[in-house]
């Protein structure tokens, strides 16, 4: 369950990112090489801005509402 500290914050690292959205750090890194959930590079960490991952799950909402 995400934390109420990760949901305040602007940026995410991928284990943040991983425990809101209810995936494994793999897949994180798969949707960030796939162009699917926009991240930012800072020094040597990756950083997942929370309104990249608000649109990241609209986006899987409109894919399910377009198969549905």
């Amino acid at each position: 369950m995400a934390t109420p500290l990760a949901e305040s914050k602007l940026l995410l690292d991928v284990n943040e990112a991983a425990t809101v959205l209810s995936m494994g750090r793999t897949a994180i890194y798969e949707e960030i090489r796939t162009g699917r959930l926009r991240s930012i590079k800072r020094g040597r960490s990756r950083l997942i801005p929370m309104k990249s991952i608000h649109e990241f799950v609209e986006s899987l909402m409109s894919e399910e509402g377009a198969v549905a």
